[in-house]
């Protein structure tokens, strides 16, 4: 048995539960977001508030289903908004379930489609800086991936 075998044993349960908290974090994060009025989705909303107002971003949501991961325009859009916020500290995750976060965010239009929730950034409500534990968690989840130079981890979303 090699080391990394022996290190993919021991951290496999942990990595699991440590997503499974992330994810739960990220669906109370996007809740308390949404009723504070401090969520914007959709790809070209979210350059435009990144463009004007960066420093009061503190966290960006990409989300992509399997059949977005062949639209070459929205891969170039999400490389941007990556580098972007990683140049500004702005922790970003990927969701793989889009249709899942418009059960949570409830965004859509009157006949039920999801609007776009490609990318969500959430904002500062106010001057002050937002104190929420969820987005605490979901910190400090980022800083954890980074230091293991997973720049943007993935979360699954709980059901």
């Amino acid at each position: 048995m090699t080391l990394e075998e022996v290190r993919s044993q021991d951290t496999v349960p942990e990595s699991t539960a440590r997503m499974q908290g992330a994810g739960k974090a990220l669906h109370e994060l996007l809740l308390s977001a949404q009723r504070q009025g401090c969520l914007t989705a959709g790809v070209y909303e979210s350059a435009k508030v990144l463009n004007v107002d960066p420093d009061n971003v503190t966290f960006c949501v990409l989300a992509a289903d399997e059949e977005d991961e062949g639209d070459i325009a929205l891969q170039i859009h999400f490389t941007l908004i990556q580098a972007f916020c990683c140049e500004n500290d702005i922790d970003i995750v990927r969701v793989g379930d889009v249709q899942r976060l418009a059960a949570i965010v409830g965004a859509g239009d009157e006949a039920g489609a999801p609007g776009d929730l490609h990318c969500i950034l959430i904002s500062n409500p106010n001057e002050d800086t937002w104190k929420d534990p969820a987005l605490e968690k979901l910190n400090l989840f980022c800083e954890e991936s980074r230091s293991v130079n997973d720049w943007v981890p993935s979360i699954t979303l709980p059901e």
